[in-house]
């Protein structure tokens, strides 16, 4: 099956994808796997230096996840963050129905100005706060969500009638900084329904570490949805990573992340995480249960991250040799973005770009797909990544 992959993935001349940060503003930021770290709790001022300190290493976005329990407002977080910040783009995660969507479409669009054009959004589907909703339910709102907000971005007036929102009214004061369609839109979830919405509307679709032959699967059906409403979508994964000089030392530095893990406290705090019972979440549970007895399930992919964390639950460990190598099968599949994250998330994102961020080609895609005026000038090498 690898060797299908190498043979039959997406191709581009040359390597290259978006390599961006995590920023833990809903708290989880620690040096130990399982331990609260009061240090390191979820502050304006400590999520601010992350956010900045991955602009100075070179980081192309910063994600900022969305939760309820725990930690900060996304949107007020980035408004908070932005004049701070002059390169680095700000992957925001929205929850669709949190916020009225005209309303959304406005506030999107005013921090879009704020950053001058530096917006993508991670589009959230998961069940509002304090509620179990139906699925359905769930998806139609975001599907509606969407396109409200594409409406507002792109046209004179807002004329949408749906099963749950109808409006008709003028566009103008939602008109984003970013041109050719507003903000990209990022998308992750494993359902039926998600995989349907992430392929009608949606640029990236974002994964969380599985197995080579589990992604590749994902990545073909999520090319013909795409594909049947007419569209071409990227691929992003969401993974931790433990790179140090040698392989002894990088498997070293997993084994202290665990050496004050209680799995009760462990699961307390992943239990608070609003996507807890999510089908992606017990496809990583599932894939756990095949590990091996350090918990790795495929050379290079530690999965114990997974019993502290609901969302992704794997992470690279190995050599700067080793993580590239791994880095260069996942771009020969067809990934095109990589969000990374580390414990700590400060120092971590300086032993990362120590030992990787320069043997990485470093593309934005808000810049590849035209949204906003490149930094760089873009080649047609570079271009190849949107074929």
């Amino acid at each position: 099956m690898l060797e299908e992959i190498k043979t039959v993935a997406i191709k581009t001349p040359q390597r290259i994808a978006e390599i961006s940060w995590f920023n833990d503003i809903i708290g989880g930021d620690t040096e130990y796997l399982g331990v609260l770290d009061g240090n390191r709790r979820s502050s304006f001022e400590h999520c601010k230096n992350i956010t900045l300190k991955a602009e100075s290493l070179g980081y192309s976005k910063i994600l900022l996840p969305s939760a309820y329990t725990v930690g900060q407002d996304v949107l007020t977080f980035a408004s908070g963050v932005a004049p701070f910040t002059s390169k680095i783009n700000i992957l925001a995660a929205i929850r669709t129905g949190e916020l009225h969507p005209p309303m959304l479409a406005r506030a999107l669009a005013s921090l879009d100005h704020m950053l001058q054009g530096r917006l993508t959004i991670n589009i959230i589907n998961s069940d509002l706060p304090g509620l179990r909703e139906d699925p359905a339910l769930r998806y139609l709102r975001c599907a509606e969500t969407i396109e409200v907000l594409k409406q507002a971005w792109t046209q004179d007036h807002i004329n949408f009638k749906g099963e749950l929102y109808q409006f008709n009214m003028p566009a103008d004061p939602v008109k984003p900084y970013q041109q050719n369609g507003g903000p990209l839109l990022y998308f992750g979830g494993t359902s039926e329904g998600a995989r349907e919405v992430c392929a009608k509307y949606c640029d990236t679709f974002l994964m969380w570490p599985e197995t080579e032959e589990s992604m590749y699967e994902t990545m073909q059906d999520m090319s013909k949805r795409a594909a049947a409403y007419g569209r071409k979508i990227d691929f992003g994964l969401r993974i931790h990573v433990i790179v140090r000089e040698t392989e002894s030392e990088a498997k070293a530095q997993a084994k202290k992340l665990l050496s004050h893990f209680n799995e009760q406290r462990a699961a307390e705090i992943r239990a608070r995480g609003e996507d807890s019972r999510s089908l992606g979440v017990i496809r990583q549970d599932e894939m756990r249960k095949h590990a091996d007895e350090e918990g790795y399930i495929e050379p290079h992919l530690w999965t114990t991250i997974g019993k502290v964390f609901s969302g992704c639950g794997g992470g690279l460990v190995g050599d700067p040799d080793q993580i590239v190598n791994k880095l260069n099968r996942y771009m020969d599949m067809g990934i095109r973005s990589f969000i990374f994250s580390g414990f700590p998330l400060m120092e971590e994102s300086e032993i990362f770009a120590k030992y990787l961020l320069s043997r990485l080609p470093n593309a934005s895609l808000s810049e590849l797909h035209g949204r906003i005026p490149a930094a760089t000038p873009i080649t047609p090498l570079t271009t190849a990544i949107l074929q």
